[in-house]
């Protein structure tokens, strides 16, 4: 009988684990600073509490496959997709910040994020992530009369 071959622990999974056995925590903790009483214990909590279970199951099946050395070998990092969609979140705060809009950012960060995706069709995209913003705001400002972010393109509607 051949010996098994020795499995290598994989620190990397581990630390992930407990990174998401940390998010489970805090999110628990958080919901626990709610103060919002609901009929039978349903309502805003119910969420946190779902999330926080789900992550901590996360945290566990990441952690067995780690420990067994069961966990798929990663790919290489590439910075270009990661660089595309942070700058497009970027530019959806600073345009939020400088008053230019909940849309124009929006719009931006879709054109951005399929960039990132390798497709390349940015003005195309773009018009895309313009419909689907405006489609997002008649929808939360309109419908739901929630406030969002206001620009010149806002101010039209």
């Amino acid at each position: 009988m051949a010996p098994s071959p020795q499995r290598r622990i994989d620190v990397a999974g581990l630390v992930i684990a407990l990174l998401l056995l940390a998010l489970a925590g805090l999110v628990w903790w958080d919901m626990t600073k709610l103060q919002i009483l609901s009929p039978y214990d349903l309502g805003p909590k119910v969420m946190p509490i779902v999330v926080s279970i789900g992550l901590t199951l996360l945290a566990i099946g990441n952690a067995v496959g780690a420990l067994r050395g069961d966990l798929p070998a990663r790919d290489s990092l590439d910075w270009k997709p990661i660089a595309l969609i942070l700058g497009g979140l970027a530019c959806l705060i600073i345009l939020i910040a400088i008053g230019g809009g909940f849309m124009i950012g929006t719009a931006l960060l879709f054109a951005t994020t399929s960039a990132a995706f390798g497709r390349r069709a940015f003005p195309t995209d773009l018009l895309i992530g313009a419909v689907i913003a405006v489609f997002i705001y008649v929808l939360f400002a309109k419908l739901l009369t929630l406030s969002l972010p206001a620009g010149p393109l806002e101010r039209l509607f």
